[in-house]
């Protein structure tokens, strides 16, 4: 038997609906770099669903070339970003922003999530102008790397902080999605554009090939931004196949339904391990859990399912990370779950 893997929601290839999009338009010849039909018609869709008529979208191919293309962008040469260090530009880009000569200042929390109170702190310690950096932008991701989420309260405090200390909040949406169907979310998609002065929509874990679309809101932000795409790489002579996949995320709300079953499915096995009387290593109610386990039970579960030992607790126990995705089957869920109570 080969084991299922719940190692990424980006296993499997895409959602049947962008397969049959992209044949059913493969011959038909359109504008490239981004200026074909399906793509203005994708940028529609979302502009309508934040409610923002004059935000600039841009389709790139990944979640570490959104992020990329955003901090550098925003950045001056003496101007650093500040992230939770669990964020992923922090941990799992192979320091693609340091890269751009850009200094990361990594904050320990114990949700994954950023605080006023954590962003001041950085700012406390760099008072000696022009002799230190010069914070710019603040980095959260909904959800995080640890699967825990902003309520709307939060992220509006971080919003309004970052107004009155003159700094860009950057929101990365790789999982924005699974975010926003959370059963303990009270955020909008409008409220994520309206909050925040760039984020984006992630497509590529939640039923895309491959894609990003990167939403501009602050129009201090918007100016040059297609050159710094062109520049590193990311704009696509063939754009339309990053176009068609998020017009058929984005009509009919396909997007936000592949995000809630991928939730319903983790929640599932979140309580499977709960009746058990596990402990998690964070409260999650996105398609990410964090159980910890023996090492026995670790070595047990591993014989049929892939996962991640995330952390190491003690000598005799770790937490694991099991991730669904849009395309996980109820039978899987079920098994694992069979082997769960075997335990």
């Amino acid at each position: 038997m080969k084991k299922y893997s719940f190692k990424n929601d980006y296993s499997e290839g895409c959602h049947p609906n962008i397969l049959e999009a992209l044949i059913k338009t493969n011959l038909n010849q359109q504008s490239g770099y981004g200026d074909d039909d399906y793509s203005n018609e994708a940028r529609e869709l979302i502009k309508n669903k934040i409610n923002d008529p004059n935000a600039d979208i841009h389709f790139v191919s990944g979640g570490t070339q959104a992020n990329l293309l955003v901090i550098s962008s925003i950045l001056r040469p003496h101007e650093s970003v500040i992230s939770a260090e669990t964020g992923h530009i922090f941990t799992n880009e192979t320091g693609a922003i340091e890269a751009t000569g850009h200094k990361i200042h990594g904050i320990v929390t114990d949700d994954g999530k950023l605080r006023p109170e954590h962003i001041q702190s950085v700012l406390d310690s760099h008072t000696n102008r022009p002799h230190q950096l010069k914070q710019k932008l603040v980095y959260v991701s909904n959800s995080t790397e640890i699967g825990t989420i902003y309520q709307k309260q939060e992220i509006k405090e971080l919003y309004e902080f970052c107004k009155s200390n003159d700094l860009y909040l950057f929101l990365d949406g790789a999982r924005l999605g699974q975010s926003l169907t959370s059963e303990i979310n009270d955020l909008t998609l409008e409220d994520v554009a309206t909050l925040t002065d760039v984020f984006y929509l992630g497509g590529t874990k939640n039923g895309a090939l491959l894609g990003e679309a990167i939403v501009i809101t602050n129009d201090k932000l918007k100016e040059d931004f297609g050159f710094h795409i062109k520049q590193k790489g990311a704009l696509l002579a063939k754009g339309r196949l990053l176009g068609i996949q998020f017009l058929e995320l984005m009509k009919n709300d396909l997007y936000f339904d592949l995000a809630k079953h991928s939730n319903v499915q983790a929640m599932k096995i979140k309580s499977a391990f709960q009746d058990k009387v596990f402990q998690f290593l964070s409260e999650t109610f996105t398609n990410q859990i964090f159980p910890i386990l023996n090492n026995y039970q670790i070595e047990k579960l591993s014989q049929n399912f892939d996962f991640y030992v995330w952390k190491k607790i003690d000598s005799e126990s770790s937490a694991i990370r099991l991730i669904t995705s849009w395309a996980t089957s109820d039978e899987i869920v079920e098994d694992f779950i069979n082997e769960i109570k075997a335990l």
